[in-house]
């Protein structure tokens, strides 16, 4: 063998094969070389940019129309009217500051970014307290189906977000305006905000927190979509390469961060549907297989769990409401307020039986309906939401936390509760004050004075329904006959003594007592 093929033979093997990483270089450059040249090139970044920029500003327009869009929103959700709410939707200029954000951390244009951050901020703040006024000036306070809709946001939301972001980023990115007023549809930036007003006006913790995540999940979701996709398209940037990938982590980080919360929530969603196809199965067990459920409404996040079932059978029973009961009862894991409504259709021997069933449905349907009153009287009284009053029809017992009113004092509470309780006759109405100072006990010649019995009556009243010990200070033999009377009535009582003369006084024990 020459030397001209020896060199031959180690240029030969110098050359890799075919299928390896080279080949694979060769087809992502070539991809990238068609991606730059065809559509990169084709894009107006100076007229994109100009006109990103103009929805950022903070101008009069700007203010009115989100203040306009707050309030169609609010309104349509106290009314649950979806045609509202995306009338609402479709105002918010809302999109535009947040993809500006996108943009303007993709390009290291830190005035443009300060720029959008106001305006996005003076924004979220107006369109939220303009919400809560209006929920303050309002007869209409109650939860409803659509606020409640946007207070438990879950991994699906922030992928609605993500797809919406790419499609409304692309549509402006290539001039496809039409495109946007689907996406703010689909994006709904403005009711979660709404519903924050909402929760931030009526002290509804669950309300304010859940909302206020689905809102950041949006925001963030859209900025970070918009700053990759103007990465995508070659939008010049005048950040460092370490500056770059500095970004690129933190937003894949927010989005980790986002998404594990939001994947825990669709778990929790996942196990309600199953728990309601399972209860869905014991409601029909009693019955044959040509019975059918009309309506069935679950509700497993109050204080006591609820279920009401409509079910259309050729044959009633009278027994399947104890049967349905103990099954759902299981299945949830504690008792259950259960409303099961038997209908009789086609034609049956039994017709005797099942006109006196429709009597008992009817009963029991009046029944409900009347606790559902009530729950919505005490919700009203007692400054809550209706979903945290617990009606236990069968016991006949109506229980509320009540928020605490500036300037109520205990006896505001128990007369509230009185009234109340003496329009529902049979009916027990406990309504739980906040621990609010107790009056003095007086006494006169070893005898209780007039007003010592009443606040002796209005201490022991307080201590049942707070459910915590009281502190007794004073005479000892007073204390002691003071002691004696509340623990009668089943409240702790916890003598201190002191002189030997005045008042007894009663104070709540401190937590480490």
């Amino acid at each position: 063998m020459d030397m001209t093929s020896g060199a031959k033979k180690q240029t030969a093997d110098a050359v890799p094969a075919p299928g390896t990483d080279q080949s694979f270089r060769h087809v992502v450059d070539t991809w990238q070389h068609w991606w730059r040249r065809s559509v990169v090139s084709t894009v107006d970044q100076a007229g994109v940019i100009a006109g990103r920029r103009e929805e950022c500003e903070l101008s009069a327009r700007y203010l009115l129309m989100l203040a306009m869009s707050a309030g169609i929103a609010i309104l349509g959700l106290l009314l649950s009217s979806p045609a509202v709410v995306i009338g609402a939707m479709l105002l918010s200029p809302l999109m535009g500051p947040i993809i500006g954000l996108g943009f303007a951390l993709a390009i290291g244009d830190f005035q443009w970014i300060k720029q959008s951050s106001k305006a996005l901020g003076v924004g979220t703040g107006i369109s939220i307290l303009f919400c809560a006024l209006i929920v303050l000036l309002s007869p209409l306070q109650t939860v409803t189906p659509e606020i409640a809709a946007r207070t438990q946001p879950n991994l699906f939301d922030l992928f609605v977000a993500l797809f919406s972001a790419i499609a409304g980023a692309y549509a402006m990115i290539r001039g496809r305006a039409g495109t946007v007023v689907g996406v703010a549809i689909a994006t709904a930036l403005m009711p979660p905000l709404a519903v924050v007003g909402f929760g931030l006006a009526t002290l509804n913790g669950t309300v304010f927190w859940g909302a206020l995540l689905l809102f950041f999940t949006n925001l963030m979701t859209i900025a970070g979509t918009a700053f990759v996709m103007a990465r995508l398209y070659g939008f010049s940037t005048r950040l460092s390469e370490k500056q770059t990938n500095l970004q690129t982590m933190l937003i894949f980080t927010v989005f980790i961060a986002l998404a594990i919360p939001l994947g825990l929530s669709l778990i929790d969603l996942a196990k309600d549907a199953a728990n309601t196809r399972q209860i869905n199965g014991a409601v029909l067990s009693p019955f044959s297989n040509k019975a059918l459920i009309s309506k069935l409404e679950v509700d497993l996040h109050g204080e006591m769990p609820k279920v009401a079932a409509v079910v259309l059978t050729p044959e009633v029973r009278s027994e399947a409401l104890a049967e349905v009961q103990a099954r759902v009862d299981r299945i949830v894991g504690t008792k259950v307020d259960l409303s099961l409504t038997q209908v009789p259709v086609g034609n049956s021997a039994q017709a005797a039986e099942m006109a006196q069933l429709a009597r008992a449905n009817e009963r029991q349907a009046a029944e409900l309906a009347h606790a559902r009153q009530l729950a919505d009287r005490l919700a009203l009284v007692a400054g809550v939401s209706n979903d945290q009053v617990v009606v236990d029809r069968e016991r006949k017992v109506a229980t509320v936390t009540a928020r605490a009113l500036e300037g109520a004092s205990l006896g505001a509470y128990r007369e509230l509760e009185n009234r109340v309780a003496t329009d529902e006759p049979g009916w027990k109405i406990r309504l739980r004050p906040p621990a609010r100072p107790l009056p003095d006990i007086t006494y006169e010649d070893d005898k209780l004075t007039e007003a010592g019995a009443q606040a002796l009556a209005l201490v022991g009243w307080a201590g049942q329904r707070v459910g915590a010990p009281i502190v007794l200070g004073g005479p000892e033999d007073k204390v002691d006959l003071v002691a004696a009377t509340l623990e009668k009535q089943g409240v702790a009582a916890r003598r201190q003594p002191r002189g030997q003369t005045g008042p007894v006084t009663a104070s709540w024990a401190a937590p480490d007592q």
